[in-house]
């Protein structure tokens, strides 16, 4: 399989910054959470991947423990990286991630050091790179000290293994005080990454997003479909061929309830009056919000990316629009 870059990717698409830093972002962002990992058919991750970067999409979001199994998104995404993509890298903003189980024993998780260090090891590996250009660190870890945590971080930017660090799964306040000890550490902390959507207004509640506002740092949102519920493929029930259905690793057929699906109608409805899909008015809603710079996708084939793309075309909600949003949701 040739490929070769759409020469005219960059002609459409508006960057933003990642807050006061020099690293600028796509409005949408390809997430490797899903579809990556060795289950998956290996061209079609291709595709997905080319259609992305076709469209202007430079960051490719991944972690440690994508795929099923762990690790298995970081391998495929190295081989395509080697096989198509290698003349492009420095056009592309690689992430990867590290917080969560890899191996046993007491060094295969969480925030030491050594677990981090070890991790984005395995990371570069695997994917084939010498460094990645956003490290974070995927969850908050109660059990080691955070500055041991953030002192790993700036290390690893210091080691040349990733130009910036980021913090996923972080509430306002504990990001706020490791920002401080970044700051000292003069480390190139730029970016939060955190789950946000119409239904899922966890952000707004614990603090994350305010702060990292008055921080003056990036903000990129996953889980902005809801794991597809903000999508139609459940207006109607649940679809053979759904996620439900074929993993149910993350979305349960027990949390598509008759009231969430009456939910997703209504909402339906207004997308239908904006002259959108339900999925790119969830999209839009996020990317409107202040302080957002970009917002993760994922897709199972590349016509999704293409059609979730088109939610830059419609950005403004009016106050009506927003609060019969709010008032479906929120009640």
């Amino acid at each position: 399989m040739e490929y070769k870059a759409n020469e005219n990717r960059y002609d459409s698409t508006e960057y933003r910054r990642c807050g006061e830093s020099g690293l600028k972002l796509p409005p949408v962002s390809l997430g490797l959470w899903h579809n990556f990992g060795d289950r998956s058919d290996f061209d079609n991750m291709c595709r997905m991947c080319f259609t992305a970067f076709d469209s202007g999409i430079t960051h490719f979001d991944l972690a440690n423990n994508y795929g099923p199994e762990a690790g298995s998104a970081e391998t495929n995404f190295g081989k395509i990286l080697r096989n198509h993509l290698s003349q492009y890298r420095d056009e592309m903003i690689i992430s990867t991630k590290a917080g969560y189980y890899m191996w046993p024993g007491p060094y295969g998780d969480k925030g030491s050091k050594k677990y981090l260090v070890a991790s984005l090891d395995a990371s570069l590996k695997r994917m084939g790179l010498e460094y990645v250009d956003i490290f974070y660190h995927h969850r908050m870890d109660p059990e080691t000290p955070l500055y041991e945590t953030m002192w790993a971080l700036d290390s690893i930017v210091k080691s040349g293994k990733a130009l910036y660090v980021g913090l996923s799964n972080y509430d306002g306040e504990t990001m706020t005080k490791a920002a401080q000890i970044l700051s000292e550490l003069h480390c190139p902390f730029i970016i939060n990454q955190n789950r946000y959507s119409i239904l899922d207004r966890t952000v707004e509640k614990n603090g994350i997003l305010k702060n990292a506002i008055e921080a003056k740092k990036g903000m990129i949102i996953f889980s902005p479909l809801a794991q597809g519920l903000l999508t139609d493929r459940y207006i109607n029930g649940i679809p053979e061929d759904s996620r439900v259905k074929t993993d149910g690793r993350f979305l349960k057929e027990g949390q598509i309830s008759p009231d969430i699906i009456e939910k997703i109608k209504k909402l339906n409805a207004i997308a239908e009056n904006r002259g959108q899909t339900l999925a790119q008015m969830a999209l839009s809603w996020i990317y409107s919000r202040e302080g957002i710079t970009s917002v993760l996708i994922g897709a199972s084939k590349p016509e999704q990316i293409t059609e979730n793309l088109k939610m830059t075309e419609n950005i403004h909600f009016t106050d009506e629009e927003r609060l019969a949003i709010d008032k479906i949701v929120l009640g």
